[in-house]
């Protein structure tokens, strides 16, 4: 997997410090077996999915962007890495052996936002890719590199004379290219430079406004007003733009009034000059013409001297942009010895421009009613609303569901058409009502966005069976006659009939003629089960199951069986149950249910007792040697009295020895296992044959062998090597008898030549007797 080296972020620095981590601890756990297989190894994606890099970076060496590393790389060169995508080998370069990313040219995030790039790890000579190719992006930072700039200017505008102060003047846009979601680059503040203190400039908006009453034409008629706008939200370091607007006052009353000014809201202030003062300077104002006489009113304010305009009806920039008012403005005050000197009125015209403001769109309707069946197939449209843009630019529109309104997502919304149609199976049972909301959204303009709510009635059908209200367990009195009522049952049914609900009921097609029990449907939604004989008892049969058939009465008519278990009791002569147990009846009357459970316990722990002996035994194994018997031919046979010589057998049996005829060999040796070679390599071989030695000339080397054959066959003998020495003489012996007694009496000189030709098991006593007799003197 490709894992991101350093960033130019602090926190995504964080990050790769606990990977890092985080890996170290992987790689110090034992790397035992049982843990090794267990625990395998999960193959990741890239940990990040995208670089980050100031743009406009002016250094002399390329900007080093970040690390990919694959955790196949063991440092030995044999991994290459390769770098592919917008601006591969152009604006990026990557180190092939260590995965280092540069960028070899000056990035703008105003000309290219991000680069998405694809890296691969493959090994650098056979060129097999080891890492599957992976996607990431290269997003390039924004740094604060350009001013605001007033793309229209210099402006002209114009302000009625008299206006009062915050009449609108002249709404101003700077535009910044830096990017406006990151930092405070492109959050522009506007100032006033020049012009005050007659206008100001509302710092978020650009508006610009009178701040100075009472501005006449008359005294002077134009002003030029700098505005400026600075990034950075106006702080200390932010660029800046400026520009100039040209503001004539007019010699008419104009006033300008945004489209969704509520009613009652004020249009402006006029006033009629009169040299006059106090009392005999007092006004009073009334329109008198004008296609607006109906859209607004005046009222005279408390000083008696201003007339102000306000909104009487709602304004609609579309259907009408402006309107003209005939106004007139007379004394409140006249004196009748003045009055041929009149008239003491004065009549103006008023201009009321309405303003366009961007409006969500609107729909046709307030809300929407729809009705559909549960049962209606996916894809099925059961609505279409429409919507429109109020605006003039009458901009398209594109439909949507709040999603919030449909978590479970069971519609879809045709996005042009603002067809309505469903995607998942409706279900009444589930979800009665769904209340969805439908977004109408400006093509031009995604913050004008109108709503609208849709009410979905899914309407019911017949889908569900009906079944028994709850489980039933009737009882049936052993003293019980034929027609008594034992249990009243009724159904429920999830679906809702528009006629209401009604259920018949009836018994199972195989209990119907069943000699026990009946079924009475009341149609009243409830049935009795009533029996058909008399003559109960818990002996013959103490529980009884009846099936019963409930059917709803709505098409498609849904059917379904419950089961009514019916127990047959003891009552007493009221009806009132004593006992439904049958066990009176199955065990003895001296013999209660806690005796029966203490005997079979005790026949339980016998049977164990007796079947664990068992085992025991005959997992017993006679072991092929005692203790007395290991190792018996190394043990020292030690006798405290004297005498017997030969003639004492207490040790072993001399008489095999002296007659090796009377030997019994289906006796089996357990003291060794004689496997000697050696001793074979000098006696004769002879037949054996199925552990009887087929040679009769009694000889001492055919019972050796047949010993040798019998402890090869012997599972228990002990595993090591043995040799046992018998001194036997006698017959047989091509030496016949070497024994010294009786030597004395012979005073002849021994010639032992004929030791030589007894073969090897002579040679050394042949060497020692011949040395004595070249060496008389050491005797």
């Amino acid at each position: 997997m490709f894992k991101r080296g350093r960033s130019q972020v602090v926190f995504a620095t964080f990050l790769t410090l606990a990977t890092l981590v985080q890996g170290l601890m992987v790689k110090q756990v034992p790397q035992e077996k049982t843990v090794a297989e267990l625990l395998r190894r999960v193959k990741r994606g890239w940990v990040w999915n995208q670089f980050f890099v100031l743009e406009e970076y002016t250094g002399l060496e390329p900007l080093y962007i970040g690390k990919l590393h694959s955790d196949m790389d063991q440092g030995d060169g044999n991994i290459r890495y390769i770098l592919s995508g917008e601006g591969a080998n152009s604006t990026f370069t990557i180190d092939d052996s260590t995965g280092d990313i540069h960028a070899i040219q000056r990035l703008d995030r105003e000309v290219k936002s991000q680069y998405v790039l694809r890296a691969q790890a493959r090994h650098r000579v056979t060129g097999r890719p080891l890492e599957p190719e992976s996607e990431f992006i290269v997003k390039i930072q924004d740094i604060n590199d350009n001013e605001p700039k007033f793309l229209d200017g210099p402006y002209q505008a114009s302000v009625p004379e008299m206006s009062p102060i915050g009449t609108s003047v002249i709404h101003l846009t700077a535009t910044d290219a830096d990017d406006p979601t990151y930092g405070n680059s492109a959050r522009v503040v506007y100032s006033i430079l020049e012009g005050q203190p007659y206008f100001s400039v509302e710092p978020k908006t650009g508006i610009v406004r009178v701040s100075l009453a009472d501005m006449d034409r008359e005294v002077r008629e134009e002003y030029q007003v700098v505005i400026q706008a600075k990034d950075m939200g106006g702080q200390m370091g932010g660029l800046a733009g400026t520009t100039t607007v040209n503001i004539t006052l007019s010699d008419y009353q104009i006033f300008f009034v945004p489209e969704s000014a509520p009613v009652g809201s004020v249009v402006g202030r006029i006033r009629a000059k009169d040299r006059d003062e106090g009392a005999n300077a007092e006004m009073t104002y009334r329109i008198i013409d004008g296609d607006g006489r109906d859209t607004f009113d005046i009222t005279t304010d408390p000083t008696n001297l201003f007339g102000i305009i306000t909104i009487k009806k709602t304004l609609d920039f579309e259907s009408k942009r402006s309107y003209t008012l005939k106004v007139e403005g007379s004394n409140r005050h006249l004196d009748p010895r003045y009055l041929n000197k009149g008239p003491f009125s004065d009549i103006t015209i008023v201009h009321v421009s309405v303003e366009d403001v961007d409006e969500a769109p609107e729909f046709s309707a307030p809300f929407y009613y729809a009705e559909i069946p549960e049962d209606v197939e996916i894809g099925t449209i059961f609505k279409t609303v429409s919507a429109r843009d109020p605006d003039a630019a009458n901009n398209s529109i594109r439909y949507s569901i709040e999603r919030t309104s449909d978590p479970g997502k069971y519609f879809y919304m045709d996005i042009t058409s603002g067809a309505l149609m469903t995607v998942l199976p409706l279900d009444r049972e589930e979800i009665a009502w769904h209340n969805i909301t439908i977004l109408a959204m400006e093509m031009n303009n995604p913050n004008m966005i109108g709503s609208v709510s849709v009410a979905v009635k899914v309407i019911d059908i017949n889908d569900n069976p009906p079944s028994l209200t709850q489980y039933y367990e009737a009882f049936v009195c052993e003293n019980a006659k034929a027609g008594q009522l034992i249990q009243t049952v009724t159904a429920t049914d999830p679906d809702e009939p528009t006629g209401g609900q009604h259920f018949y009921y009836s018994l199972a097609p195989e209990a119907a003629s069943n000699p026990n029990f009946t079924l009475r449907d009341n149609q009243d939604n409830s049935a009795w089960i009533l029996t058909r004989r008399g003559g109960w008892s818990q002996r013959e049969q103490s529980v009884y199951h009846l099936p019963i058939l409930v059917t709803d009465g709505e098409p498609p008519v849904q059917t379904a069986t419950s089961t009514l278990t019916v127990r047959v009791c003891s009552c007493d002569a009221d009806g009132n149950v004593l006992s439904c147990s049958a066990e009176a009846y199955t065990l003895p009357a001296s013999l209660s249910r806690g005796a029966l459970i203490a005997i079979l316990a005790c026949i339980f722990v016998l049977l164990v007792m007796i079947l664990l002996m068992l085992s025991l035994r005959s997992h017993r194994k006679k072991p092929c040697l005692t203790d007395e018997e290991e190792n018996v031919h190394e043990n020292i046979v030690r006798y405290d009295d004297e005498g017997g010589g030969e003639e004492d057998t207490e040790a072993f049996d001399i008489a095999a020895m002296w007659n090796p005829r009377e030997a019994q060999l289906g006796k089996l040796r357990q003291d060794m296992m004689p496997e000697i070679e050696s001793l074979s390599r000098y006696v004769p071989q002879v037949c054996i044959s199925g552990g009887i030695m087929a040679t009769g000339d009694g000889n001492v080397h055919s019972y050796v062998l047949s010993k040798l054959y019998e402890a090869d066959l012997d599972p228990c003998a002990p595993p090591y090597d043995s040799l046992q020495t018998y001194a036997y003489e006698g017959e047989g012996s091509v030496a016949e008898s070497l024994s010294s007694l009786q030597s004395a009496a012979s005073h002849n000189d021994h010639d032992y030549d004929y030791l030589n030709d007894w073969g090897p098991r002579f040679r050394k006593l042949a060497e020692m007797y011949g040395v004595i007799e070249a060496n008389n003197s050491l005797w």
